[in-house]
C-alpha cells in the first residue's frame, strides 16, 4: 500500500497468541534448532517435511477432547481442511502414504510450527514450534529408551538444568482403574483426571473422578497407587505384587523395567529421568510407554511430551505399525534459556563490519568484505550514508557486531587491515591475508 491520497491506513497488529521475533530472538531460536539437528542426526534420525495444512479428516478423531483446539476452515474449493495440531498425526499419514518408499524401522525428525486455538498464556501460544523425533516400525522397548535418550541429549546440549523426563505406561494406567474396581467405561475419564494431578492436586483429581461417576473407594485406591514414590525398580516391584493377575499391568511393568535398564546401559544421568505413576498424557492415541520432560525452575510447565502410539498409523493404513517418539516445545524451552541465561544471545549474525573510509576506498572495502566471506566469516559492509568512522562504530556497537575492520589509505598501501574488538576497544593491524582468521579469533 502506498499510503498516498485516497488509501486507507491499516493499523499494524498481530493475532492473539501469535508472535513476531526480532533478529536477536531468531538467532537464539535458530541456534537451539541447529544444535538439536546435530543431536538428532547423531542418533541416526533423518529429516522430513509435511504440509502445514491437511484434510480435516486426517486430523480429527485421534486426539480426544483437545480436538476442539484444531484450527479448521473450508478452502476456496469448499474442502474441509485444518492446520496441523501436532507433528505426529501428519507423520502417521506420511507413513501410510509413503510406506513402500521407506525402510523400516524408520527414524525421522521434524522441526516445524503447529497451531492450536488455545487460550494464550506464558509459554503457551497459538502458533508454536515442535521438535519431534520418532521411530516407526519397532515395538521394542529399546526404541522407547532411545527416544528418551535423544531427549536427554538434546536438553543437555543446551545446558538445561534440573530437567527430568517422567516416564509411565498407559497399560499400567488402564490397569489401575481395574484394580480400583472402577467400571471399564470409566477408565479414560480416570486417566484424564490423573493427568491433571500436578495442576489441580489430589483433591481436584478425586472430585473430577467423582463427577464422572467413579465411586469414592475406587477414586481413593487410584490416588493411592499413583502417589507411590521411590526408586523405579522398587516401585515397579511393589506394583507387580499389588497388580498380580492383571496381565495388562504386568506387560506395562515389563516394558518399564526394560526401558529403565536400557537407559542405565546407555549411561543416562539418573537425575534426568524417573518413574511417575501419575503421568498420563492426555492424547488418546498413546498405547504404551508415555514420557514428559519438565523443569523445576522456572515453573513453566511441560517442555515436551511423547510416547508409544502403535495404533495411530493403522487408522490410515488398515494394519498396525508400531511407533514411538517424543516432541520438545521450542517456545517454552527458549523462554527458560532466556530467563536463566543458559546461552549467549548475540544481536547480530555478522562477526565483522567493514567500514568505508571514504568514497575513493569503497572498492577496496567491497573487495575486503568478499574476501572475509570467502574465508568463512559472516561479514557485512557499512551501508549508511555517513563516512564518519564514529558513526560506523556506533552502528556496529548497536548491532552487537563484535569486530570492526578499518581499511584506510595507509592500510591499503601496506596490505594490512586494522581490526577493532568492540568489547575492549583494542586494535591490531594484521596482514590482509590473515584477516579472516584474525576476525574469528577476536569475535569470540
Amino acid at each position: 500500500m502506498s499510503g498516498g491520497a485516497g488509501s486507507a491506513r491499516v493499523k499494524p497488529r498481530i493475532l492473539q497468541g501469535m508472535r513476531d521475533f526480532l533478529p536477536g530472538q531468531m538467532i537464539l531460536r535458530q541456534r537451539v534448532m541447529d544444535t538439536w539437528r546435530g543431536v538428532f542426526e547423531r542418533y541416526g534420525f533423518a529429516p522430513i517435511e509435511t504440509p502445514t495444512i491437511e484434510y480435516l479428516e486426517i486430523l480429527t478423531g485421534k486426539i480426544g477432547e483437545d480436538e476442539k483446539l484444531i484450527y479448521h476452515f473450508e478452502d476456496h474449493g469448499g474442502r474441509p481442511v485444518g492446520l496441523r495440531y501436532d507433528l505426529t498425526i501428519p507423520l502417521a499419514r506420511y507413513i501410510a502414504l509413503h510406506r513402500r518408499e521407506l525402510n523400516f524401522p524408520f527414524k525421522r525428525y521434524h522441526i516445524a510450527p503447529v497451531f492450536r486455538a488455545d487460550r494464550p498464556q506464558r509459554g503457551r501460544y497459538r502458533q508454536f514450534w515442535q521438535c519431534d523425533v520418532d521411530i516407526v516400525g519397532s515395538s521394542s522397548p529399546v526404541a522407547d529408551a532411545e527416544a528418551i535418550m535423544v531427549w536427554i541429549a538434546a536438553l543437555e546440549s543446551i545446558h538445561m538444568p534440573n530437567f527430568v523426563v517422567q516416564i509411565n505406561h498407559r497399560k499400567l494406567l488402564q490397569s489401575l482403574s481395574t484394580y480400583a474396581g472402577a467400571q471399564p467405561e470409566q477408565a479414560q475419564s480416570i486417566i484424564r483426571a490423573i493427568d491433571k494431578l500436578a495442576k489441580i492436586g489430589a483433591a481436584g483429581v478425586e472430585d473430577e473422578m467423582l463427577r464422572h461417576g467413579v465411586s469414592d473407594e475406587a477414586a481413593r485406591r487410584v490416588l493411592e497407587l499413583v502417589s507411590l514414590q521411590g526408586r523405579p525398580h522398587d516401585v515397579l516391584a511393589d506394583l507387580r505384587e499389588r497388580l498380580a493377575g492383571l496381565d495388562e499391568a504386568q506387560q506395562g511393568i515389563n516394558d518399564l523395567e526394560q526401558i529403565f535398564s536400557y537407559l542405565r546401559d546407555m549411561g543416562a544421568d539418573p537425575s534426568h529421568y524417573t518413574l511417575d505413576l501419575a503421568l498420563a498424557r492426555g492424547l488418546d492415541y498413546y498405547t504404551g510407554p508415555v514420557f514428559e520432560a519438565v523443569v523445576e525452575e522456572p515453573k513453566i510447565g511441560s517442555l515436551g511430551g511423547g510416547g508409544r502410539y502403535d495404533g495411530l498409523i493403522g487408522m490410515f493404513l488398515g494394519e498396525e505399525i508400531p511407533a514411538t517418539g517424543c516432541s520438545l516445545g521450542l517456545e517454552r524451552i527458549v523462554d527458560v534459556i532466556e530467563e536463566l541465561g543458559l546461552l549467549p544471545q548475540p544481536e547480530a549474525v555478522s562477526k565483522v563490519l567493514v567500514t568505508i573510509f571514504g568514497d575513493e576506498l569503497i572498492g577496496a572495502s567491497l573487495a575486503l568484505v568478499e574476501e572475509l566471506r570467502r574465508g568463512g566469516v559472516p561479514a557485512e559492509i557499512y551501508l549508511g550514508e555517513s563516512r564518519q568512522l564514529r558513526r560506523q562504530m556506533e552502528y556496529a556497537n548497536k548491532r552487537g557486531i563484535p569486530v570492526v575492520a578499518i581499511l584506510g589509505p595507509d592500510e591499503v598501501t601496506n596490505g594490512t587491515v586494522m581490526l577493532r574488538r568492540m568489547a575492549t576497544s583494542e586494535q591490531e593491524a594484521v596482514p590482509r591475508g590473515d584477516a579472516a582468521a584474525a576476525v574469528l579469533r577476536l569475535a569470540v
